[in-house]
């Protein structure tokens, strides 16, 4: 039996992987309209961890499913991602000119080709996940199409973002900040688990139940440190404007809790998270080392 691989090449190979994926199922920077394409493809190439993707594939390894399948959520629900980093630097958003180190699209383009860029990475997710076979099924591709577009929607990402908006400058209690991030940052990473998952043997009510649990927490955890980094990470450690929420006015976990009570939520939520795990022993592995993964992006 091959051993599998320790986290960090499993991690490398994976990012490397999704480079190549991403690459292919994205239209060719000359192709017309060239300027659209060159855009989209510099928002989603040459940067990030991918988190989400490496999401997909250990739900994956924990199903039993191949690695050619998983290519195929992995690069929609990143192509996801990557509009809503568009879209959330724009001047009417949280109006950022740095991203993964490097200008954001509107900054390195214009306000119109980065609007088009996102809209049509949307577009490209959905075709990519609708139109390349990774479930065994029809019900089970079309039930990934379904949960791809709940998790970007008004009632997921969205919907997420719009609460934001809303809370600049605003108190917002715990639940009701959880309940933003549940939408704006939970809902992709629960839906990347759950898309993994799909691409391998059927589970059990309870197992999906577990590892659904397990996603709900791990999107937390990934906004407790996010808002943990802002107020402690320098720019250039970011790859991203540092102190952005403190400047505007946004509720985050430190600014309600304190920068030590979040660090102690983020480590509530990294346990929690691992017991929910517990029960699928060896397999749950990669995904619990994910989850170290994303605690430890700030201790």
């Amino acid at each position: 039996m091959t051993r599998p691989l320790a986290f960090q090449p499993w991690m490398t190979a994976v990012q490397a992987r999704m480079e190549a994926a991403l690459a292919r199922h994205l239209p060719p920077a000359d192709a017309l309209p060239a300027r659209l394409h060159d855009a989209m493809r510099y928002a989603t190439l040459g940067g990030g961890k991918r988190v989400r993707p490496l999401l997909v594939f250990a739900a994956g390894e924990l199903a039993g499913a191949a690695d050619e399948a998983l290519e195929v959520p992995a690069a929609a629900v990143e192509m996801i991602h990557a509009y809503s980093l568009i879209h959330d630097d724009l001047p009417c958003m949280d109006d950022d000119s740095l991203r993964r180190g490097k200008p954001t699209v509107h900054v390195e383009f214009d306000y119109a080709t980065a609007l088009l860029a996102g809209d049509a990475l949307q577009a490209q997710a959905f075709l990519v996940l609708a139109g390349t076979p990774a479930a065994a099924d029809a019900a089970s591709q079309l039930r990934m199409v379904e949960l791809l577009a709940q998790a970007a929607g008004s009632r997921g990402m969205c919907g997420g973002q719009q609460i934001d908006l809303d809370a600049v400058g605003r108190r917002l209690d715990e639940p009701e900040l959880e309940m933003m991030h549940i939408h704006k940052t939970g809902a992709l990473i629960r839906a990347s688990v759950m898309l993994g998952a799909l691409c391998g043997a059927p589970l059990a009510a309870a197992e999906g139940a577990r590892l659904d649990h397990f996603a709900k927490c791990a999107g937390l955890l990934f906004q407790v440190v996010d808002d943990i980094l802002d107020a402690t990470a320098d720019t250039a450690t970011l790859g991203k404007t540092a102190g952005k929420d403190q400047k505007d006015d946004k509720p985050t976990y430190v600014s309600i809790l304190g920068l030590g009570q979040a660090r102690i939520k983020a480590r509530a939520l990294e346990e929690e998270a691992l017991a929910a795990l517990a029960p699928f022993g060896e397999r749950g592995q990669r995904l619990a080392a994910l989850a170290r993964f994303i605690a430890g992006r700030s201790f």
